[in-house]
Parts: C-alpha cells; structure tokens; sequence
C-alpha cells in the first residue's frame, strides 16, 4: 500500500504545477494547550507570501515553500496568535499548541474558523456551529441539543415538533447523511424529535453541508451533517455534567498517558417516569417513556507519524404502554481511525466503522393473542483517505469507501389463540462501494476551486427477486413471478459517475462570489406511511423494481463581511433537480408488506429558493437572522393528473416538505460577564397536507372522499414561536477559588403559548340524530403536541 501511494504521488510530481524546485515543507498539528483538543480549521498565515493553509479535521497542516526565511502566524478564534519565525532549510515538523485568549473573547456565534472564513473559503451552502453557542441557546426543557440548534440555519426545517430528523432545502428527512465520527446515525432523535441523539459534552465540532458537497461524501441526496466528538482532555482529569427538568448529564475525561493519550465518556438518562411513579398509579404496570445512551472515545498518540481513534455511541428509546406492549429504537455505533503520515506532504486516515439502527414494537396483553415486530439495518464500512498538501496553491484529495449492509425489514410474529404465525420478510443484504478524487486550487490571487468526482457503484443481493406488470400509473402494479435465488445472487446492479466543483472569486478582501454544483446518487430509500418520519420507518435498498435516487444542485452565492468580520451577510440561490423520487398509490399498505414495491411510484423532483442570512458577530449584543424563500415540488405520474385519465400523466404538486416561507431570529445579549440572555424565534409556511374535498352520506355517517387524484391540496396554518432563556455563569464560587466552572440556565419554550397544529382531522357531530333534509355537521380539529409555555431549570457544572 505504501509503495503504491508513494509511487502515485512520484508520478504526479513530475506534473506541471506539482514539482517544486528546492522546496521545503512544514507540517504538524494545531493544539488547544489547556486540553490537547485538536483545532480543526486553526490557521497558518505566511506573511511573506501573504497566503498559508488550515488544519484539517484532525488538526493537521502541510505547507511547502521555496528555501528561506518565513514568518508564521498560527492562529484560531478565541486563542492566542503565536509567530514563528523559521530558516527553512529542510522539511520542518512544527506542532503548536495555542492559549485562549486573556481577555475572554466577545460571543461569536456560528463559529467560523476564522473571522473571514464565510467569504475566503471556497466552500459555500456550509455552516458551522460552536457548541459554546449550542449550549447558550434556548432550548426545550432547557436540554442543549444540536439538531434543534442547526434548525435555526437557512434552508434547514421539520415539518413540526414532535418529528424526528430535519430537512434541507426541501429534501425528505431519509436524504440527510447524519456522522457521527465518521458513523451513519439513521435515527439521530429521542423522544419523537424533542431531543438528538448527541450528548452535547461530548460533541466537539458541528458541520452541515447543504450544497457544494464534497467528494469523500456521497450517500444522500440532501446533505450531510458532519459530527465529531471530543478526543478528551489529555492534560487534566475534568468531569462535566448537567442536572435538568427531563434529564441529567455526567461526563468524564482526563489523560490515560499525560500529553500522549486520553479518553472522555459521557452518559445521559431521562428520568421523568422515574419522578412520576411514586405520584401515580399509572406507571405501576410497567408504563414509562425514557431514553438512555452513552458515548465514549479513546486516543493514542503512537509516534510522531501515528494516531488512533476508538470511538462508539449506545443509545435507547423506550415508550412502554404496560410491562408487555410499546415501542422502542435504538442506535448503536463503532469508530476505529488510524491517522498515518507518509513524510510532510501525505497525510492518511484509514476508518473502518460499524452502526446498527434497531427498532420495533409489541402488542397484546397475554401470550395467547400477541403481536411483535422488530426491524433493523445495519453497516460495516471500511474508508480509506489521503490527502496531499502539494503547495500552498494546492492540495489533493482521494480515497475510497466500502459499505456492507443488512437490512431486517420485518422480523414478525402473530400469537392468535395460541396459534404462533410468522409473517417475518426476507433479509436482504447489500454492497456500496466508492472510489473518489478531489482537488483544491488557487489560481492567481482571485479564483480558488474545489474539483473532483467520485464513482458510486450498488450491489442489492436477495433470495427472491420480484417482477411486476405495467398498468396504469397510480394503480398496483400486477405480480408476474418470484424468483428464488442463493442467499448471494445479484438482484440489482447500478453504478453512478458524481462530477463536484465549487468556485470562489474574491471581489475585495471583504467580499466575494461562489459558485457550486454536485451530483448525487443514493441507493437506500426511507419508506414511511405516515406524512412525518417516525423512528419505525422502514429502510429499504435499491432493487430491480424501485431505481436509485439522483439529485443535481447548482447554488451561485453572494458574501460580504462588514466593520473588521464584526457583520457577516450572504445571499444564496439555489435549484435542485432530482430523478426516481418515491411516492405511493392511495391506500399504499406498506407494512410488513412482501410485494411492497408494487405500491410504489416514482417521479421528478425539483425544489429552487433563495436564502439570506445575516450575523453579528462580536460585542455585547450578537447573533442572526436567516430567511429562506423556498419551494419543492414532485412530478409523479399517477399522481395529481388532473383530467388526463387516458395516461395519468402527473402534474407538479407540493411536497409534505415545501415550507414557502422560513424566517429565523437568534440573539444573545451579554448583561455582564456572567449573564447572557438569549432568544430564538421562528416562522415557517404551513406544510401541505391532503384534506378530502367531497363527501357520501351512508345511513347518517358521512364518509369523506377526494374527488380526483389531487395530493397535498391544503396546508395547515403557518408555525410560528419564541423562546427565551437567562444563563448565569460561575453560579456557585465560594470563598476560595476553586477549579471548574458552573451555569444555572433558566429558560421558557413557547414564550406566548402558541399552539402550532402538528395535524388538523376532521369529525362528525353525534349528540343528536338529524332532522329529515338537514344537513351533517362536521368539523375540523387541530392537534397540537404543545399549545402551552414550557419553563424549565438546568444546572450544568464542570470541575
């Protein structure tokens, strides 16, 4: 492997551009003193050549320069500058480990990694948060979460609280790509949506990709949120945690060697059944609803070449009815990175890693009539990655990936009268491979581009493959044979070529114009019966009757920064064009369903806006607005076709996704240096959703019907709340000074009670029987999961 690698980069070498003439370079890793954190996008300025690079997400830089003598500057948000004045002679290994700041540093939200990066970056679609800022935001119950936090970002949505997962840029919740180091998390939500998955004292560095996507992903349609946590403070034992209104938090992290290797560990667990239960005889029979996980990470520092990760996370929900019926889900990943160098310039992670999502639910209250279900997907990836720091001007990236899956759609069991019937569906297993290349360029002073393409390639194996009849679109598609395979023949084979390229053109040093597009190719497919994702919706792999997804975006974006980066503004449009977009046939019956396929349909997508976005980042009072103007849309034939019966031919209707309009408010206002007031509001469009438009009347009960083939014909009334929340810092001092830090966070959810409809339904009056030619009343009813204030209490501490 290395001979090869080394022998590849000698061949591009001897390309024009790549060879450097009495050339040097240095390299290292970017510190936080205090703990060893690495500092993922620090900054290495060359003053002489007025350029330089930053560290990648493990903290490593590679700079090669002509012989001689440079000034350097290594610098982060938050911490102290350091200069480094060096004779470059020869190559230079140089690891900094940088201070924060004397003068606490004035609240930045969305933490860039520099105070320009918005506009000198060639990313674009990209955002960034600081879990320092994550955990000053108002949240539910006071509960610091990250998924709700990157809800207040532009183009990023749910269709309402109380649903899990979120959707970008008019993309359905199973289009997102959610890591956790490295690790697919395929239900990133506890308690329905209220809360992520990811213990915020454990997370480290928050990115999510809206556009602009690079090669080393792929997957997903929609984007990809990038999570890595903590390594764990390798100088100093710390233990963390909060005490909250649902649940608390314990962390621990310290050195397993001082300066070498650490570990961090991290625990929550809800507790409100545990309150309830000596106040209520409900909970007696084994009824409760909680949720549990635990994330832990170790690393070792093996020589001056190598490092290695472990990583893993283990979580649970449970929503038991009594002690023998409920639901439950849970995540369970595994991370192993091994970070090698091949001299200066090549830097190399191997990563192979393991998730499991399983879930299911029981019902019946004796074991003579009972039904379970379980369900689960899980996957093996192995990901090799190199990266090339060619020049200053220059620096290339390639790799691969190789995915195992197993899909169990239904393990299922009827008990009826003591008669035992498995209905259980056949496991089905899959490959995913991927090989990709990309590069990162200036040319000249003005222009930097970010190039590559990346090959996908599917393989769905099966015991039985299914063929089906034509018919009219919107009708269920006839059954024409089953074949019987071995547990390893090919049923469906598909291959994918993803172009990515995204531009920057700096107008001034405060301004610039950005330019992107990519392609992507996703060959699972999230089916859900309901109209919001629920965490027992089913994954489902590409076969020869349901095609993989493909989506093309193009985004073109406007940056300009204002008074020193203390004002950040930008203003993105953006149009995505996707194929074989799934929806169902009315009255689709999709669970537990072994011809499940023949109820499918498969259409165009689109979905265009326009978002705007504005930041104040320095001072007592920061913070931003976002607003995204946005619509998405399906074409599906079958599907809203209108008066052509004779093809069924669909017309474009919305999405349960389209969201007209989404208007974002963050603040936060420093009343001292211990306390922070801070409030969030939101505005969204109502989501489409289907009412029927005609009714019959059968023997005095009305029965409520469409008339044609029109989907998604309404849209319940918009959203619209405010949040506020006081944190107060260093809460208990005492006499003497003493280590760690502590904050009291007091919050309210839904300041004015709004109540925001989760679903309208509709019903018929029964009080009295109807007079002979008087009419039916019916009425319709708006459900709302919270139409109150919430207030909440958080203690959290650190020593």
């Amino acid at each position: 492997m290395k001979s090869f690698v080394l022998g590849g980069l000698f061949f591009l070498s001897l390309l024009p551009g790549f060879a450097q003439s009495n050339s040097f370079t240095i390299s290292g890793y970017l510190t936080d003193e205090t703990n060893g954190e690495v500092l993922i996008g620090s900054t290495v300025r060359v003053e002489q050549i007025n350029s330089g690079t930053v560290s990648n997400v493990y903290g490593f830089y590679s700079i090669t320069l002509e012989e001689g003598v440079y000034d350097l500057h290594f610098s982060f948000v938050g911490y102290r500058e350091i200069q480094k004045k060096v004779k470059l002679d020869k190559d230079l290994r140089l690891d900094i480990s940088l201070m924060l700041s004397d003068t606490e540093l004035e609240t930045v939200v969305i933490q860039s990694d520099r105070m320009d990066e918005n506009v000198s970056s060639v990313e674009m679609s990209t955002a960034k948060m600081d879990i320092k800022t994550i955990e000053k935001m108002p949240a539910f119950v006071g509960e610091v979460d990250v998924l709700k936090s990157i809800q207040l970002l532009p183009g990023v949505s749910s269709v309402g609280e109380g649903t899990s997962g979120f959707n970008v840029r008019g993309g359905t919740v199973g289009q997102n790509l959610v890591l956790l180091d490295e690790a697919p998390v395929y239900q990133s939500s506890h308690l329905f949506g209220f809360f992520s998955v990811f213990n915020p004292d454990a997370v480290k560095d928050v990115k999510l990709y809206k556009g602009g996507i690079p090669t080393r992903f792929g997957g997903r349609l929609s984007s990809v949120l990038d999570i890595r946590m903590k390594e764990g403070n390798n100088q100093d034992y710390d233990v963390a945690g909060g005490i909250g209104t649902v649940f608390s938090r314990l962390s621990l992290e310290g050195p397993i060697k001082k300066g070498k290797s650490s570990f961090i560990l991290a625990g929550r667990r809800s507790y409100a059944d545990v309150l309830a239960r000596p106040f209520t005889d409900a909970l007696d029979n084994g009824a409760g609803m909680y949720f549990y996980d635990l994330t832990a990470k170790t690393n070792f520092e093996l020589n001056e070449k190598n490092k290695l990760f472990v990583s893993g996370y283990l979580g649970r929900d449970v929503f038991n009815f009594d002690e023998s019926q409920g639901f439950n889900w849970g995540n369970k990943t595994a991370t192993i990175r091994w970070n090698h160098l091949y001299g200066s310039k090549l830097f190399s992670n191997f990563s192979a890693f393991y998730s499991d999502y399983n879930y299911g639910f029981s019902f019946g209250t004796n074991e003579s009539d009972k039904f379970d279900w379980q369900a689960a997907i899980s996957t093996w990836n192995f990901k090799p990655e190199f990266t090339w720091f060619a020049n200053p001007s220059h620096e290339l990236t390639f790799g691969g990936e190789l995915i195992a899956y197993r899909f169990r759609p239904a393990d299922a069991t009827i008990i009826n009268n003591g008669e035992l019937s498995n209905i259980s569906l056949d496991h089905r297993k899959a490959v995913e491979g991927a090989l990709y290349v990309s590069s990162e360029q200036k040319f000249g002073d003005k222009v930097v581009a970010q190039y590559g393409l990346r090959f996908s390639y599917f393989n769905h194996f099966g015991e039985k493959t299914y063929t089906y009849g034509d018919t009219l679109p919107g009708i269920e598609r006839p059954l024409i044979g089953v074949t019987e395979n071995g547990s390893w023949n090919s049923v469906a084979q598909y291959n994918n070529l993803e172009p990515r390229i995204s531009v920057k053109y700096s107008l001034n040093e405060s301004s610039s114009l950005k330019a992107s597009y990519n392609r992507m190719s996703q060959y699972l497919h999230q089916i859900s019966n309901t109209t919001a994702s629920l965490p027992i919706d089913i994954w489902q792999p590409s076969d020869n009757n349901i095609l993989p997804q493909t989506g093309n975006q193009g985004a073109l974006g406007f940056f300009k920064n204002f008074f020193g980066n203390r004002f950040e503004t930008s203003a993105e449009v953006y149009y995505k064009w996707n194929q074989n977009q799934m929806d169902y046939i009315d009255g689709a019956e999709l669970f537990i369903n072994e011809f499940m396929a023949s109820q499918l349909l498969s259409g165009k997508g689109r979905a265009y806006g326009l978002e705007l976005y504005a930041k104040k980042n320095q001072g007592r009072f920061t913070g931003w607005i976002s607003y995204t103007l946005g619509k998405t849309e399906l074409k599906v034939d079958g599907i809203n076709y209108g008066d052509n019966e004779s093809t069924r031919e669909g017309n474009w209707y919305p999405t349960r996704y389209d969201q007209r309009h989404n208007l974002k408010l963050a603040g936060f206002y420093e009343l001292n240096k211990r306390v922070t007031l801070s409030a969030n509001f939101s505005y969204l469009s109502g989501t489409p959703t289907t009412f029927p438009t005609d009714r019959i009347i059968v023997q005095d009960k009305v029965i409520p019907y469409i008339d044609g083939s029109d989907r998604n014909n309404y849209r319940i009334p918009n959203f619209h709340r405010l949040d506020i929340a006081l944190t107060i810092d260093n809460v208990w001092r005492g006499k003497k000074q003493r280590k760690g830090t502590d904050n009291l966070v007091v919050s309210v959810y839904n300041l004015y009670g709004r109540k925001n409809p989760f679903s309208i339904y509709f019903s018929q009056g029964t009080s009295t029987r109807p007079q002979m030619g008087e009419p039916l009343a019916t009425s319709a009813h708006q459900m709302s999961l919270i139409g109150t204030l919430i207030p909440s209490v958080t203690y959290n501490f650190k020593f």
